[in-house]
């Protein structure tokens, strides 16, 4: 009988001091801003600033918190792609026609004329061999001559127009453009020159758009025979920016495009820069109209209008990847087959 009163006891004991704990947090929770009396070890108390608002951990913020009315300016300094025009010559010779060049009109061509066309889309991965010109980090006159920071280069001055797809049925505004280069914004504490626990105001940049992020380029080409001037005409259609895209843990997930531009308009602006050469040949240097014009570039075909009447792209039909690319090289062969087939040797 003892034995069993004392469990009760004991039972009736624990649920009291269980009751008083509960208690205990509600009433710290209604209390809110209420400093706790006994920090965990190794943690310092959080401190308020007259207007109750806690910092967050890691801001650097100092402990007291920011100071009422603080000023907060906006930074636009490096807003500009690619560090900007230089205001003075660069080079100890005269480059005065390089930015007078006029690319070569294109050779017109009847409907009657056309035999033969086809549409085929490619993709290049600047991360080839052949294609690291393209990634070239070095400046110039117009500052950075890498190739997506010429494209939107030409964009922001209004020289060239950027659409939303590949048939440049809508027009993108100069604000849809900078908002899909965006880069973010970074927020920088200006602090005291003799104490630098005091803040005296907050500074707002502009992040600039990271051009190394553009790993891939999609060109559309338009293949023609022309039954007039018996040979196959190569024209590029247009010519669109890729943004590779990653998973939260660093792997590649796809690619994201920023807009297409219709290649003819930017054909003056890319006649005006050159295409780095490790060999620094001089006035031999090719131009990125020349490259595109001679297609010196590494590619493989996304999609063409060959046996395609569903307007597929191909790895909606072939999964694997290798197949893939086969079938992409067995479209270039198709299309070179013709033109050799009208020819008896």
């Amino acid at each position: 009988m003892r034995k069993l009163f004392f469990k009760t006891f004991c039972v009736f004991m624990l649920f009291l001091i269980a009751a008083e704990s509960v208690q205990a947090q509600r009433t710290s929770r209604r209390r809110g801003t209420g400093t706790p009396t006994n920090p965990p070890p190794g943690t310092n108390p959080p401190t308020t600033d007259p207007g109750g608002t806690v910092p967050p951990a890691g801001t650097g913020m100092p402990p007291g918190g920011l100071p009422a009315n603080i000023p907060i300016t906006f930074d636009t300094a490096s807003e500009s792609i690619g560090g900007g025009k230089s205001i003075r010559p660069t080079s100890a010779f005269d480059k005065t026609f390089v930015n007078e060049r006029v690319p070569l009109e294109y050779e017109h061509l009847r409907w009657d004329d056309a035999l033969y066309t086809q549409t085929v889309w490619k993709e290049l991965d600047l991360r080839e061999k052949m294609n690291q010109v393209f990634m070239y980090g070095g400046s110039g006159d117009e500052g950075s001559q890498m190739f997506i920071d010429i494209i939107l280069r030409a964009v922001n001055s209004g020289d060239v127009t950027a659409f939303a797809d590949e048939y440049f049925r809508i027009p993108l505004k100069l604000e849809e453009v900078l908002q899909l280069t965006a880069g973010g914004m970074d927020t920088n504490f200006v602090r005291d020159l003799y104490d630098p626990d005091k803040i005296t105001g907050i500074s707002i940049s502009k992040k600039n758009f990271d051009s190394k992020s553009v790993l891939k380029l999609r060109v559309k080409d338009d293949y023609i025979f022309d039954r007039e001037s018996s040979r196959m005409f190569v024209r590029t259609n247009a010519i669109a920016p890729v943004k590779t895209m990653y998973f939260e843990n660093g792997q590649e997930r796809g690619g994201q495009v920023l807009f297409w531009v219709y290649y003819p308009d930017i054909r003056a602006t890319l006649a005006k820069n050159e295409v780095y050469n490790p060999k620094n040949m001089g006035a031999s240097r090719m131009t990125w109209e020349e490259l595109f014009e001679s297609h010196m570039y590494s590619s493989y075909v996304l999609k063409s209008t060959i046996d395609n009447p569903q307007n597929r792209m191909i790895r909606q039909y072939i999964k694997d990847p290798i197949l893939a690319l086969l079938e992409g090289e067995n479209i270039k062969e198709k299309i070179f087959n013709y033109e050799q087939d009208l020819w008896a040797y």
